[in-house]
């Protein structure tokens, strides 16, 4: 079962487009949504949660298309950004008290447990938490009300490498038993090296490629030659750096051909990011 299928999604701003989005994360995965800052990843979220309206295109939850079941799909989504930064001198359970109102399914056992697995104080003011302990109240949130598919923008940005890890930690947790997705929006490549089970990736408001993660990782190959190699293979080259030992480049899979006698390796998902949007650049 599908638990998100976003189909051609089209939305037009005066200086940005989302061009015909769409992509699919299966039930119990995590999947990693990658892209530059301003590559259309928060636009993309705020599409699916309906937070701006589509100029054309569809949206399905577990089967059901968001725009006709909106309300009662959002009991199934949890979402969290980067840290609660709204009602900063609320208590954490003054907050709660609030949010809980709107979730018909909100469990008080189900929050109590969390606040005790994240080592949540309910009595500390939002602005006295840590940035990693405000991404787990809003993990904690989204759970207590029987989310099934959490949507997390930019969740790990600013945490220390402990933090992070330990919520990466958490996010594999909640998959583990097949009935929780997650999509996972972040530009920390690394994280979803560790964790992700699919990567999409999107760029200048469009789909580059969307797959298993290690298909994805394998379907380009980095490249290592002699400078006078370069004239040979660059204009297969998605982009390329020279260097004091020859160039660096990167390449579709399916494009090297072994008579050409360098080194090829699998990409990173970062070094992939980097050469897409470095690939109208000159290189010296």
């Amino acid at each position: 079962m599908l638990a998100l299928d976003i189909r051609n999604v089209n939305k037009s701003y005066p200086d940005f487009q989302l061009k015909n989005v769409s992509f699919q994360l299966e039930k119990g995965y995590i999947m990693g949504f990658i892209g530059a800052n301003g590559a259309g990843k928060t636009t993309t979220i705020k599409s699916i949660l309906n937070m701006t309206r589509m100029d054309s295109g569809e949206i399905y939850v577990f089967g059901r298309n968001m725009a006709e079941y909106e309300l009662e799909l959002k009991q199934e989504i949890g979402y969290a950004m980067g840290g609660a930064d709204f009602y900063t001198r609320c208590k954490v359970k003054t907050l709660t008290d609030v949010i809980k109102r709107f979730y018909a399914n909100w469990n008080d056992d189900t929050y109590r447990n969390y606040l005790r697995k994240f080592k949540l104080d309910e009595n500390k003011r939002i602005a006295e938490l840590s940035t990693g302990m405000k991404v787990k109240y809003s993990i904690a949130i989204a759970l207590s009300h029987g989310a099934k598919l959490l949507i997390l923008d930019e969740p790990t940005s600013g945490l220390d490498p402990v933090a992070r890890d330990d919520l990466l930690d958490i996010f594999q947790g909640l998959v583990a038993d097949g009935e929780i997705s997650i999509l996972f929006s972040t530009h920390i490549t690394t994280d979803l090296e560790k964790c992700a089970d699919f990567i999409t990736f999107i760029e200048n408001g469009q789909i580059v490629r969307s797959g298993e993660k290690e298909e994805f990782k394998e379907s380009y190959l980095l490249l290592n030659g002699a400078a006078a190699q370069l004239d040979q293979v660059k204009d297969r080259l998605i982009s390329y750096k020279k260097h004091s030992f020859g160039f660096t480049g990167l390449i579709l899979a399916r494009d090297f051909d072994t008579s050409w006698n360098m080194k090829a390796a699998t990409p990173t998902l970062e070094e992939i990011m980097v050469y897409f949007a470095k690939k109208e650049d000159v290189y010296v």
